[in-house]
């Protein structure tokens, strides 16, 4: 059976789209959490105050006071802020139809909460299934999807060192996650009203700074975590109706960490990592090599006897399959 191509370049005019609906995020501030909502003037207090009501989930309504009547500023400025919530939920349905990766709703309720708090600005990472997500639409890639297979995924994020000695730290919504066994279970959770606790994985390495901190107990040590960390870059997730800004690694070192460390559900999560090697291989030919050779033995070692496997699964991008041979090959002794 022939293998199918990972990935296919999509039309400059929808990358540019894209790319100026992430401009524009990185620079919006806060994100009105859930649906960009409806203005509703309420009396009854001997006062009249207007009220944003809009669906933070799916299913559950909520209200926020914007102010009195009266205070024309407030209104306008809400205003503004939900017609530019209508028109990125409008361009986020329209960039999901040309084959961009969109997360689910609860996702994105979750991304807004952490990014609204600073959590990305004070140095936490999106890694993982998301990651991936995210560097695909920045390439440009248009990746399908096999039928049934979920938008939803955990959260894989990488906090830096110095992160639970922020104040920060303190206020994300993380409580414990559930109990398991295997090797890719999530030891945490964030927690939002409405939503199921939506697994997440707090990712640290040997010299985090966890004394005093409430996290340290829900964080989990990986020995490639410097790795992964070294020079991050601004990024942004399609979620829902929202493009959420956030921080990324390096697309080539969490395509190796993808590929190495993933336990459940491999032949999904591999075949992401691998059409975003593909994608960035057309694109900047020596960021695999070069990620390669500093990468880990944490990460080399696992994949190697992988290579067969991988190999095939690359057959369609001779390119791909040329790098991943040479670099997979046993090490000289």
């Amino acid at each position: 059976m022939k293998t199918p191509v990972l990935f296919r370049p999509n039309q400059p005019a929808f990358r540019q789209q894209y790319a100026t609906l992430k401009e524009q995020s990185l620079t919006s501030g806060t994100l009105l959490p859930g649906t960009p909502g409806t203005l509703q003037l309420r009396r009854g207090t001997g006062y009249a105050y207007w009220y944003r009501v809009y669906y933070p989930v799916p299913g559950k309504q909520a209200e926020t006071l914007v102010g009195r009547e009266d205070d024309r500023e407030a209104e306008n400025a809400m205003r503004a802020r939900m017609d530019n919530a209508e028109s990125t939920a409008h361009q986020v349905g329209m960039l999901r139809k040309l084959g961009f990766q969109v997360a689910d709703k609860g996702t994105a309720r979750a991304l807004v909460e952490l990014h609204n708090l600073g959590a990305f600005d004070a140095g936490l990472l999106l890694a993982g299934r998301l990651g991936c997500m995210a560097w695909l639409n920045e390439l440009g890639a248009r990746v399908r999807l096999p039928a049934g297979e979920s938008a939803a995924a955990h959260l894989e994020l990488l906090a830096p060192a110095d992160f639970f000695r922020q104040p920060i730290a303190a206020s994300l919504p993380l409580v414990a996650g559930y109990e398991s066994s295997a090797p890719s279970a999530c030891h945490a959770a964030v927690a939002l009203p409405g939503l199921p606790p939506i697994p997440a994985n707090l990712l640290v390495g040997d010299d985090a700074d966890t004394a005093d901190s409430a996290l340290a107990w829900l964080a989990t040590s990986i020995p490639d975590h410097d790795y992964l960390t070294a020079a991050p870059v601004p990024g942004a997730l399609l979620a829902g109706g929202q493009c959420i800004p956030v921080r990324l690694p390096q697309a080539a070192r969490l395509v190796w960490h993808q590929l190495g460390t993933r336990q459940q559900h491999a032949d999904s999560e591999r075949r992401l990592a691998l059409s975003l090697a593909a994608a960035l291989l057309a694109q900047d030919p020596w960021a695999m090599l070069t990620a390669w050779e500093t990468a880990p033995a944490a990460i080399t070692e696992p994949l190697r006897p992988l290579r067969q496997s991988l190999l095939a699964s690359t057959a369609a991008h001779p390119e791909l399959q040329d790098l991943l041979a040479d670099c997979l090959s046993a090490p000289s002794p």
